[in-house]
């Protein structure tokens, strides 16, 4: 992705807590005669495991991106976060010169590795159970995969597949107004911040 120097994200830890808080990930693979793929599914993060860390999630085995994948082949991952338009009259250097235009800002996590789909029973009941209780982690009354019928589990995990993406590549683009003079950035967090984001 373009990614100008004021705008990158390295740190491993705030990519981490960006695809925490939105895990949900279109994952963009290769298929026969060059044709591109993308599912919208979440990912969980597993930093410590591998150089860079590892992606796991699941999709319908009905999906036929698992099954059309070349092999071998590289495959994206893309976390979109926090994003929204940027008025011009929100600047307040737009009163001194006029030489402003609006924009777009937003948080962004691009990971790129080799994906393989796993499909045992163990692994995919291990993924289906970290990625509920990642989401019901705030609950007083957390739901629990165990909660409901072995049998009925069984069987809708006889209906996914796994994914694992081993990252080689973890590109964050944080583009939240750094290129501009600090007083149109207060001028950017103060409409935001002050209910441009409700309405």
């Amino acid at each position: 992705m373009y990614n100008p120097a004021s705008f990158v994200e390295a740190r491993l830890e705030v990519l981490a807590v960006a695809i925490e808080r939105h895990p949900l990930a279109a994952l963009v693979t290769l298929g026969p005669a060059a044709r591109i793929s993308a599912s919208h599914l979440p990912l969980l993060f597993y930093p410590a495991e591998g150089p860079m860390g590892t992606l796991r999630g699941h999709m319908a085995r009905a999906n036929p991106q698992w099954i059309d994948h070349v092999p071998g082949s590289e495959a994206l991952a893309i976390f979109a976060g926090p994003q929204h338009y940027i008025s011009p009259n929100w600047y307040p250097s737009k009163k001194e010169h006029g030489k402003v235009v609006p924009t777009w800002n937003y948080v962004v996590v691009h990971a790129r590795g080799q994906v393989t789909f796993p499909q045992d029973p163990q692994w995919l009941l291990a993924n289906v159970t970290a990625l509920t209780d990642a989401q019901e982690k705030h609950s007083e009354d957390a739901w629990k995969v165990s909660d409901a019928p072995a049998d009925f589990i069984g069987g809708l995990l006889r209906a996914i597949v796994g994914i694992e993406l081993r990252i080689t590549s973890l590109e964050g683009k944080w583009k939240a107004s750094q290129n501009r003079p600090e007083e149109d950035r207060r001028g950017v967090m103060a409409a935001l911040v002050g209910g441009t984001l409700a309405k």
